[in-house]
């Protein structure tokens, strides 16, 4: 028996903003959510807000839910209005990939085997299966990059093809969720990407000295409750007025502050380096990613940081 969809398809009278174009599908592409809806609840904002971002299927630990027709497009890419990840991919988003944890373990389970469900209907191989950084650099399905486990994703998703695996019930504590440190990471880094203080993760890993974590090591985070949102945004001040390319380069905090932001939100590129690549200088670099938040925030692309795209940061956060 296939894994039951719900339909609450976008109404008609948003196709233009939602899903202009007719579509016939060549791939799948997998995407981690920025946050900790469920799917109902994502596909419930998506169909009602105002903005142009969209996806045809949201996953939580028990469901999924369809929100655009298959023989339509959907704008969640980021690789322009006739790329081929826009044009031609199915978007499945794998919910409550912020704070990670059993509720997060048990939606990757599902979207795994819906995948493998997709591809079989279609008569298609893992060769079709895609992520969202494979079409515009977007460091996403973003907890999967960081954990290091897209290949092992995308294994099990054929496996679940091939009908030669039950995929294993997570067993990840629903009070915590884990971090695997990759090459360049800092313990503030990591507390202040998950709303949580360095004390808390020093006291939880038995951390001594909080300047010495290695590779590979297993951080335990804390789940977040329903403070998350603004402990996140607290966490990443951003400033006021206008901030664009200009000769001499704009530097400075303010340019520092927009760089982490977007790096928290998987934008900005370098995450791995210190202070997750903010060098402070808005550059080509910078404004290139202001633009692609932009694209698939319903704003503006022009990279120029002002005060529509400070509000759209601070809410996605």
């Amino acid at each position: 028996m296939g894994i039951e969809v719900k339909k609450r398809l976008v109404s008609a009278d948003k196709y233009a903003l939602k899903c202009p174009n007719p579509m016939t599908p060549e791939y799948i592409t997998i995407h981690n959510t920025a946050n900790d809806a469920s799917a109902a609840n994502e596909i419930s904002y998506m169909t009602g807000n105002s903005e142009s971002t969209s996806y045809h299927f949201a996953v939580d630990d028990k469901e999924v839910i369809q929100g655009i027709p298959l023989d339509r497009n959907a704008w969640h890419s980021g690789d322009g209005t006739n790329g081929t990840g826009n044009r031609k991919s199915i978007a499945i988003e794998i919910c409550y990939s912020k704070s990670g944890g059993e509720r997060y373990r048990a939606a990757e389970k599902l979207a795994i085997e819906f995948a493998a469900q997709l591809l079989k209907e279609r008569g298609w191989g893992i060769d079709r299966i895609r992520k969202h950084q494979d079409w515009n650099g977007k460091y996403c399905p973003h907890r999967i990059l960081s954990e290091g486990r897209w290949d092992e994703v995308k294994a099990d998703i054929e496996k679940q093809l091939n009908g030669s695996m039950p995929l294993k019930k997570a067993s990840v504590s629903s009070s915590v969720s884990e971090y695997h440190v990759k090459k360049g990471d800092t313990l503030s880094e990591i507390a202040a990407s998950h709303g949580v203080s360095i004390k808390s993760l020093q006291s939880m890993n038995h951390i001594t000295d909080p300047n010495r974590i290695t590779v590979g090591q297993v951080i335990k985070l804390p789940q977040t409750g329903s403070s998350s949102k603004s402990q996140a945004a607290s966490s990443y001040p951003l400033p006021s007025g206008v901030i664009k390319v200009t000769k001499p380069l704009t530097k400075g905090t303010n340019v520092k502050q927009v760089q982490t932001a977007l790096s928290a939100l998987y934008f900005y590129p370098d995450k791995g380096a210190k202070n997750h690549g903010a060098d402070g200088v808005y550059g080509p670099k910078t404004a290139n990613a202001v633009k692609r938040f932009q694209s698939v925030s319903g704003l503006t692309a022009d990279g120029i940081y002002g005060p529509k795209t400070k509000a759209k940061i601070e809410e996605k956060l």
